[in-house]
């Protein structure tokens, strides 16, 4: 069982990324809310990991900290939710934000994520309450990944069309209609955005 990879990132494509350990590259598939934390391409992280054995594949989930793999699994213990769905949540809103939700008995809030239709939310809420009031008093803690504060200029940001075009492919394999990406992108977009800033804002503004 894989429980951590501590490595060297080689590729980012969000929300998935090749980080080499040990000499051997893992594609570990990574919520928005932990990707954005990630240091650069190059540089050194550290991830708490979920590992997901089917019979057609062997699936890596990376998060930046305890809490967030702690939610992830107690998302897909939620009748209907599976790995994808679950990611899809923890890229709209972070681990804090979804407990809040569910505490708060907010089904609106959880209808406006990709995947979770109202009958899903109000399931969400009534399985996993108690679960995640449980799951705070146990881990009301956070511990994040080391990141390298000072990241070289020419690798935070890209070129308009690269950023756009990373961003479109990023909500579209979080769940996202293209149309309803396209839509927002251009909504939020600003110059020299970053690909990454402008998929946070544009899930923002989705959520």
């Amino acid at each position: 069982m894989i429980g951590n990879i501590r490595g060297i990132i080689l590729e980012k494509q969000p929300p998935e990324i090749l980080i080499e350990a040990g000499g051997v590259g893992y594609e570990v598939q990574v919520p928005m809310t932990s990707f954005y934390q990630l240091p650069e391409i190059g540089q050194e992280a550290n991830l708490c990991i979920h590992f997901v054995v089917r019979e057609d594949a062997q699936l890596l989930f990376g998060f930046a900290n305890k809490q967030e793999r702690a939610v992830f699994r107690e998302l897909i213990k939620a009748s209907g939710v599976g790995p994808k769905l679950a990611l899809t949540i923890l890229s709209g809103m972070n681990a804090q934000q979804f407990m809040q939700c569910v505490s708060m008995e907010d089904v609106t809030g959880l209808t406006k994520l990709p995947g979770v239709g109202k009958k899903t939310a109000e399931r969400l809420v009534i399985e996993m309450r108690d679960r995640l009031s449980k799951l705070a008093k146990e881990q009301g803690y956070t511990e994040t990944v080391h990141l390298t504060p000072d990241l070289p200029v020419e690798n935070t940001f890209v070129r308009r069309t690269d950023a756009k075009e990373e961003a479109l492919s990023a909500l579209i394999a979080l769940g996202y209609k293209p149309p309803q990406a396209i839509r927002v992108i251009n909504a939020v977009y600003k110059d020299e955005i970053s690909s990454e800033a402008l998929i946070r804002e544009a899930l923002r503004a989705m959520v």
